[in-house]
Parts: structure tokens; C-alpha cells; sequence
């Protein structure tokens, strides 16, 4: 059964009743497979079950996790209450208000106004869990109005992490040829499957759409719009048993995406067609030109001013770490708020 169903059914029928005379909000958000609907057969191995967050004034806390001591030992045939950690059985619904659930999430509440450190700090893969979550009961709007301030960057955060996205594919799109060049192809396929991930994460960028954690990448980029036709030459590319191949197929995905960046109409439009790489028998697409053209359209001060101090290498394209997950790869840091938040110097807003 899919989750977001079991635990809106849950919500319904066996938590709203104890919850009579409390007002509250409630919804599937945070983390879980069941969260986003990628839960399948498998997930039910640990810790799927009845469960959702429940939103209550400060002042009725206590109260709500009172009520909530009667919930049933079983729904719908599963447990309702498991074990954690080597501790006793409870049940998994967590009782909270909505500010602190937002600052336990992000380090921030959202209605507070977000500033560029938190736009910088905050995953996607976090962002993802509060905005395409399942909303079960909000009846005075908390929750959709932070989803709705979280739904997507300003514009020029956005131009920002696409200008960092682009640079990142710039940095490294030479090496599938100069490493299979010299004979080492091991490397020319591990430099493929690095921009593969690159140029599927520019895609969500290109979208609109905030990019899941590894786990479900592939199957959330399934989903996008442009994926159909990019998915034919990340898989030649990755499937490839030579780099000229790899090259190719990447420059035609490449191509894709540098058209569909000019069509957002966020900055100056650049050629599309793949290149030669300086005199070197080798065609990339660029990235770093679509780095150009982004940042040169950004206007807000506050991040002319990071641009300025994060200052530009001998050929004047930027130096320019991004966001939290386009800098950092640590399960560890990403899925702590507290270390994403640490990391602000590291991108230049600390």
C-alpha cells in the first residue's frame, strides 16, 4: 500500500479523533521514501508504518501527546508503535509546532524570511521532503505558506546555482577525453559518471524542481519533463566502451541542456553547439560560457557582493563554490542542518 496513502488514511481515523478539541495541522513531511511516493515492496523492511507530524500551538503540546498516549497498538494490520534504537516501542507521530519543525528541518523558519545563507545552506534533498511532502489538515495555512516560500529560489539564487552547476561541468568536461587519451579508461568512465550526475542535477536546476538525495535521483529525474530527452545519451554515455563515445554522448546531452537553460530567458543567450577544446583533439560544450552569461545577469547586491569577494580565476570566470550540495557530498553534512549551516563560510556567506 502506498505510504502517503496508509498514513493520510491514519490520520484520518485513528489521530484527528483523540485530537478533538485541539485545532491542528498535520502532514508526511521530513524524511522516508513514503514522503515523495517512491516507498515500493521493500520499504516496509523497518520503520514503515502509521505515522505523520501533528502541529499544535505551542500551549497545546503537551496536551496533543497526551491525547495521542491512546492511539491503537495496530492499523490497518501494522504496528503502529516500533522500537528504536534499542528503546521501548512508540508510536511515530511527532507532535510539535510548525515554526520549530521548520527550524529543526532547515536551521530557519521559513516564515521568517529566508536570507542568501540560508538559501545557500539549505539541500535540496531537505527542501524536496517539506515541499513535495503530503499535507493532511492545515486549516490556517502555516504550513502551505513556508512550502510556497520554499517552492523555489529567488531568481538570482537561481541564476546562481546554475551559473555553479554550468561551472562545475566546465571544470571536468575535458578530462572524459584526456583521460581516455593517454590510455586510462577507468578514469575517462569515472569523469563520465561524475558529469552524468552533474548534467542530471542541472536538469532539476533547468526544471524547476529541487533534486532528491542519491537513492532516488535517477528515479525523480525520470519524472522531469526534459528527461526523456536526455535520458538516451546519459545511458550511451555511461554504456560507452571508448571515450570518443562517452564524449559524444555527452556533448548531445550537454547541448540539451545548454538550450533549455538559454529558454528560461534568466541571461544572454549562448551558443549551444559543442566545441573543439582549445587545439586539443576534444569537444565540449562549454560550461564555463553559460557561467558567464548567469553571473553577468545577476543584480541583487547581495550576491555581487559574494561574487566579488569569492573573486575570479586568470580567465575571469568566477570562482564560485555554489550551494551546499553542489559543495559538499557528505551524507553526514547534508542531512544535518546544523553542519550545512556551519559550512556558510566554506560558500562565501559566513
Amino acid at each position: 500500500m502506498p505510504g502517503r496513502d496508509l498514513c493520510r488514511r491514519f490520520h484520518a481515523t485513528a489521530v484527528r479523533p483523540l485530537l478533538s478539541g485541539i485545532p491542528h495541522a498535520a502532514a508526511l513531511l521530513g524524511a522516508g521514501s513514503e514522503v515523495l511516493g517512491f516507498d515500493d515492496d521493500v520499504s516496509p523492511d523497518h520503520d514503515f508504518g502509521p505515522r505523520c507530524q501533528v502541529f499544535v500551538a505551542d500551549d497545546a503540546v503537551e496536551a496533543a501527546k497526551k491525547a495521542l498516549e491512546d492511539l491503537p497498538d495496530e492499523f490497518e494490520g501494522l504496528p503502529v508503535r516500533h522500537p528504536h534504537w534499542g528503546g521501548p516501542a512508540r508510536h511515530q507521530v511527532e507532535v510539535g509546532t510548525v515554526a520549530g519543525y521548520f527550524r529543526a528541518q532547515l536551521g530557519v523558519d521559513p516564515a521568517d524570511g529566508l536570507t542568501l545563507t540560508d538559501w545557500l545552506t539549505s539541500p535540496t534533498q531537505r527542501l524536496v521532503s517539506l515541499v513535495d511532502g503530503e499535507v493532511f489538515a492545515d486549516p490556517e495555512g502555516e504550513l502551505e505558506s513556508r512550502r510556497l516560500t520554499l517552492r523555489w529560489y529567488p531568481d538570482d539564487v537561481w541564476r546562481y546555482a546554475l551559473a555553479s552547476a554550468w561551472l562545475r561541468i566546465g571544470q571536468e568536461e575535458a578530462f572524459v577525453g584526456r583521460t581516455g587519451a593517454v590510455g586510462d579508461d577507468l578514469g575517462s568512465a569515472v569523469v563520465t559518471a561524475r558529469l552524468a550526475r552533474d548534467l542530471m542535477r542541472l536538469a532539476f536546476l533547468v526544471e524547476r524542481r529541487w533534486a532528491p538525495y542519491s537513492k532516488w535521483l535517477g528515479t525523480a529525474f525520470a519524472r522531469l519533463p526534459i528527461a526523456g530527452r536526455l535520458t538516451p545519451h546519459l545511458g550511451e554515455a555511461l554504456a560507452a566502451g571508448d571515450w570518443r563515445a562517452r564524449e559524444a554522448a555527452l556533448c548531445e546531452a550537454g547541448e540539451i541542456l545548454a538550450a533549455a537553460t538559454n529558454a528560461l530567458g534568466l541571461a544572454a543567450p549562448v551558443e549551444e553547439n559543442a566545441r573543439q577544446y582549445y587545439t586539443r583533439d576534444i569537444r565540449v560544450v562549454g560550461g564555463e560560457r553559460f557561467t558567464g552569461a548567469l553571473v553577468a545577469a545577476i543584480t541583487d547586491p547581495e550576491i555581487t557582493g559574494l561574487l566579488e569577494r569569492l573573486g575570479s580565476r586568470a580567465d575571469a570566470v568566477g570562482r564560485l563554490p555554489g550551494t551546499i550540495d553542489q559543495a559538499a557530498d557528505s551524507v553526514d553534512v547534508l542531512s544535518s542542518p546544523e553542519r550545512c549551516r556551519a559550512a556558510a563560510a566554506m560558500l562565501g556567506v559566513g
